[in-house]
């Protein structure tokens, strides 16, 4: 009679309520929060540059400052012909005093004579009386001739004034400063050079960072503003704390990902522009739920299935509706209840109905607790 087939062992788990969340791993590159070059808006010769590469800057501290000689002589021609303008003005109100003095003596004469003619007509010729009108409207056309010439030198006052207003304006690009805090990432220029409205340092604020991740299009709807996330850095084997602060809202043709940006504050200026950094973005978050270990299903046939272990040490393949999957497990919707013993590894060999011996497997929860 041949012997008893031996009962074999099978590695097995029970399934828990666990907290499941699913995330993709993204790698991205550090760059500055922003990055300009200060620029030298006016030609000149460097008079002074303050600082160097690796300085860190305060805002509206002075960087480098010019020296523009023709500058000066144009305000000082500026000034001269503002002072002349106002000379004009000057005498220009003198005149209309003048003339205004005049057109009253020439008015009250003609208005003298002309009532004389009209009292006792024929006493005073016509002639004079041609005469003294006509000197009145001469002496009233010098008056709005002397107003006129006080307005045209008021406007060339207005005009030097504004010409004398932009020199000064200019002026102010003698120095130039930063336009933040930051650091100076380059230097492009030195004591007595020439610059032609070109850079002259490089500043880049790196107390905070952007973080630029490449999203796939399958997890754009699950990305928001405001979510925390851990960055790892390989290259310091440290983690730090970011943000997503924006996103592009449109996907790459050629990659069909998304720019996401994470903000990372950088005080220490640990992190360096450049930097490689990887991010665990969250997507999906399941609390409560009901899950076994990836390899406890059976996804070789039309639908998913696991293998429990029932009463009398038999199994029974069980169909499953899974829900979020992570690295290591995946969420039963049903077919499977809390604290059911499920086949975990291989299930080749094994039918409905065979009799095994459960061996809790150590490896599949310690993956677990991972």
């Amino acid at each position: 009679m041949p012997p008893a087939a031996e009962t074999p062992s099978v590695p097995v788990v029970r399934a828990v309520r666990d907290d499941l969340s699913g995330s993709v791993t993204l790698t991205g590159e550090f760059v500055p929060y922003q990055e300009v070059d200060a620029m030298a808006k006016v030609s000149g010769y460097i008079r002074e540059i303050r600082v160097d590469v690796g300085d860190r800057v305060r805002q509206g501290q002075v960087l480098a400052t010019l020296e523009i000689p023709e500058m000066e002589n144009d305000l000082a021609r500026a000034s001269a012909a503002i002072d002349q303008a106002e000379a004009e003005t000057a005498r220009a109100q003198d005149d209309i005093q003048r003339a205004e003095s005049a057109h009253e003596m020439a008015h009250l004469s003609a208005t003298r004579i002309g009532n004389v003619a009209k009292r006792e007509p024929g006493l005073v010729p016509q002639q004079d009386v041609d005469e003294v009108r006509a000197r009145d409207l001469e002496s009233e056309a010098q008056v709005a001739g002397a107003k006129s010439n006080l307005v045209s030198a008021q406007k060339r006052s207005a005009v030097l004034r504004a010409d004398e207003a932009r020199l000064k304006t200019m002026r102010q690009y003698e120095t130039i400063t930063a336009p933040f805090d930051g650091v100076i990432t380059k230097r492009y220029a030195n004591t007595g050079g020439m610059v032609q409205a070109t850079p002259v340092v490089r500043v880049s604020q790196n107390n905070l960072l952007r973080l630029i991740l490449p999203v796939p299009e399958s997890s754009v709807s699950e990305v928001a503003i405001g979510k925390n996330v851990a960055v790892r850095v390989p290259s310091l084997k440290r983690t730090f704390s970011g943000r997503v602060a924006r996103f592009t809202d449109t996907l790459a043709v050629a990659t069909r990902t998304m720019d996401t940006e994470v903000e990372v504050p950088n005080p220490s200026l640990t992190l360096i522009p450049g930097m490689y950094a990887e991010v665990d973005l969250q997507l999906q978050e399941h609390k409560g739920v009901v899950a076994v270990p990836l390899d406890a299903v059976d996804g070789s046939g039309a639908d998913a299935r696991v293998f429990e272990v029932g009463a009398g040490s038999a199994i029974h393949i069980v169909p499953v509706k899974i829900g979020l999957q992570t690295a290591g497990e995946a969420e039963i919707q049903s077919g499977v209840a809390e604290g059911d013993t499920v086949i975990v590894g291989r299930h080749t060999g094994l039918r409905e109905g065979d009799a095994v011996k459960p061996v809790v497997s150590t490896l599949a929860s310690q993956e677990r607790g991972k």
